[in-house]
């Protein structure tokens, strides 16, 4: 008899599991729902109030024999759930996400295919000075078998008196050097006002990272039909750095590539601490190739190549990092920047490394 007890209330509870199942559901469903309101309303997903208003509400209503504080902790955690499924809707909502797009984005650069499987290895120097020094990088890069040049026309910098860039003049350079020597070139731009005459000189248009939240910006480079290289900002969080990429896409700009260029920590070892963990989280969270800028997030020449050689292991589209004919008596970033001999032993040792797909 107590065995067929024992079985009934067993069975009762196997019933009132599969209807507390239902009800979750039923009120994921709408939370999810909320959760859709509140987008196009543009309120916070989070709202502690409501949220302590609906725990005192269940808390009063409580007549055992659970404590409140079992209670508190139970619902605490369905509220939780519930909010990690609104950010998941707006997650997989983002026109930068894997989820809405999952094969990889392949941004052509004057032929050259960023996130198609080849790592593509991007050499410049930081600011831009003159013509000779220009083509003197691009010579040795050009006869390394690489098709992409970086270079600094506008230099935002952290002092006003510091050298802040040939602007104009020096996309000019730019130009004329990539015509030469036949490479896709790469330059930051700072202003709304100055995209579309930009595009007439570059083929990639940098966001660095102190304008990674320039909403103006982006939406100015999302309403071009150029890529663009979006860096990670000074302290940004990775879901802050997607949603900057989704700035442009939503302007209807796909050809976006994300740089991971290091972020300040309390470490004063490097410039800045390379976070190469978001390289494999943002190859999950986006469909957006992703390189890996290994002179900004060290400023050391000696960890060059270790930190390279970590980007392409863990996976990036690419590395970028800084050449200058005489770094001694560059006018921006002298300590950082390899002369062209130590960019012909970093070229030499990372190929050797076989870890550079081609």
């Amino acid at each position: 008899m107590s065995n067929m007890k024992l079985e009934e209330l067993r069975d009762r509870v196997d019933e009132l599991n599969v209807q507390l199942l239902n009800l979750i559901n039923e009120r994921a469903r709408l939370v999810q729902e909320i959760g859709r309101v509140k987008e196009t309303q543009g309120v916070n997903r989070y709202d502690p109030v409501r949220e302590r208003k609906m725990l005192d509400s269940i808390l009063e209503k409580n007549d055992g024999p659970f404590e409140k504080s079992t209670l508190q902790h139970l619902f605490k955690e369905i509220f939780k759930a519930g909010l990690e499924l609104q950010e998941d809707d707006h997650r997989k909502a983002l026109l930068v996400s894997r989820k809405k797009h999952p094969e990889n984005t392949i941004v052509d650069v004057k032929g050259t295919k960023v996130g198609a499987g080849a790592q593509q290895l991007i050499f410049g120097p930081c600011a831009v000075e003159s013509y000779e020094q220009v083509a003197t990088v691009a010579a040795a890069v050009k006869a390394k078998g690489l098709k992409l040049l970086r270079g600094g026309a506008y230099k935002p910098r952290t002092s006003p008196y510091d050298f802040q860039g040939l602007g104009v003049e020096g996309l000019k350079i730019l130009k004329r050097v990539a015509d030469e020597y036949d490479l896709g070139v790469i330059s930051e731009i700072v202003s709304p006002a100055d995209i579309e005459m930009a595009a007439q000189y570059i083929d990639v248009i940098q966001i660095g990272a102190r304008n990674m939240q320039n909403f103006e910006l982006l939406k100015a480079a999302g309403a071009i039909n150029k890529p663009i290289l979006l860096k990670r900002g000074l302290a940004a969080t990775i879901e802050e750095f997607i949603n900057a990429a989704e700035y442009i896409m939503a302007q209807g700009n796909g050809q976006i590539i994300l740089c991971e260029r290091g972020i300040r920590t309390y470490e004063k070892a490097t410039r800045n601490t390379l976070d190469i963990s978001a390289v494999p989280i943002l190859k999950q969270e986006t469909h957006l190739p992703v390189l890996v800028d290994v002179t900004h997030s060290t400023g050391r020449r000696d960890l060059l190549l270790p930190t390279a050689k970590a980007a392409l292991a863990i996976g990036a589209d690419g590395v970028m990092a800084e050449v200058h004919p005489d770094p001694a008596v560059a006018l921006s970033d002298s300590a950082q920047q390899m002369d062209l001999n130590q960019f012909d032993d970093f070229m030499e040792q990372l190929l050797a490394s076989q870890l550079v797909r081609v």
